[in-house]
């Protein structure tokens, strides 16, 4: 059975399990993964007894924006309605928020989005500076 939690009572071993099993580079970092989790104003977790098994992160400024980062579930559970439950449960969450955005990083998982009420924004772009890979952070892969 799958529990889920707002407690952060993950441990850096278990996020950095989790990121790399679907491949994901922050989990190359697990000092800053970790940092980041538990610095971030909602992290909600999906677990198969003590195995970390989904996780969705909300990033949001106390009342008009959360921005939602991070919503993966480990390969062995995907399938199971979890990411959907993370993501229901997190839009509960910040219901009274005027915007909840997102970015999804592969274009494959926009119809998921879609499937729970996101829209695509007319006329934007993402954007960002990724400073992985170029040496800045390489002493903190360890």
């Amino acid at each position: 059975m799958i529990t889920y939690t707002t407690e952060k009572r993950f441990t850096q071993e278990q996020a950095e399990s989790l990121f790399l099993s679907v491949g994901w580079l922050s989990g190359k970092y697990p000092k800053k993964l970790y940092q980041a989790l538990c610095g971030s104003s909602l992290v909600m977790t999906a677990w198969d007894g003590d195995r970390l098994v989904g996780l969705i992160r909300g990033l949001d400024d106390g009342s008009m924006l959360a921005y939602l980062h991070y919503l993966l579930v480990h390969p062995d559970y995907q399938g199971q309605g979890i990411a959907a439950k993370l993501l229901r449960r997190i839009k509960e969450h910040y219901k009274d928020y005027l915007y909840i955005e997102l970015m999804p990083e592969e274009r494959k998982n926009v119809a998921f989005y879609q499937k729970h009420g996101f829209q695509i924004m007319e006329g934007g772009t993402p954007m960002l500076i990724c400073h992985a890979g170029t040496g800045v952070f390489q002493d903190h892969a360890k």
